[in-house]
């Protein structure tokens, strides 16, 4: 994620353009400095805009935080490589997890800052309800995928909020002390956790 600030420029971009650009400002403004760096001030300097497209494109600052809770969580998934031929769905997914883009000191920084959040802003208190229900449901259907092709019963969903809560604790680690918790061992922890429920997979 490139945190430098942006030149003032004047161009027309679509309404989602804009979005998108008001969203990246603000996860570089909390990368930088967490929540004491997210402000309008700050988010309309990153991005070069005025002040009031925040409140034209989101309605309010909790919005645009909410926005970027949710763009945070895609990126959790979005980076899935294709499943090949004899490999579950489960095995892909776990590799998009501790990919460099989403396993970095600067991700588990924000996530960090979101975290801290969301016990005292409603707004994204109820972003997070949606979007770590819908985590929830990919993670255990590629688990339920996973134990039916190796005849394996299991609770899919305390096994995936349980893998979840796994992979948030290993980046802590990560962001505290990177080299104590590199990409391949936090991925190696998880199948650790996962074999003994479902096998080879």
């Amino acid at each position: 994620m490139d945190t430098k600030r942006r030149a003032p420029r004047f161009n027309r971009l679509s309404s989602e353009e804009r979005r998108a650009e008001l969203v990246a400002a603000g996860l570089a403004c909390m990368a930088r400095g967490g929540i004491q760096e997210f402000t309008v001030d700050r988010i309309c300097v990153e991005a070069g805009v005025s002040r009031g497209l925040i409140t034209h494109h989101f309605g309010s600052m909790n919005a645009l935080l909410a926005a970027v809770y949710a763009h945070m969580y895609g990126d959790s998934t979005r980076l899935t490589r294709p499943v090949v031929p004899g490999e579950t769905r489960l095995s892909a997914l776990l590799d998009a997890f501790f990919v460099p883009e989403v396993f970095n000191r600067e991700s588990f920084n924000i996530w960090l800052t979101l975290w801290g959040q969301i016990s005292i802003n409603d707004d994204l208190r109820a972003e997070h309800r949606v979007q770590y229900a819908a985590f929830v449901r990919d993670v255990a259907g590629a688990i339920a995928e996973a134990a039916e092709r190796n005849g394996r019963t299991v609770d899919t969903d305390l096994l995936a909020r349980t893998l979840i809560s796994l992979v948030d604790g290993l980046g802590i680690q990560h962001c505290i002390e990177p080299d104590s918790m590199p990409a391949a061992a936090a991925r190696s922890a998880c199948r650790a956790l996962l074999e003994p429920h479902l096998g080879q997979f």
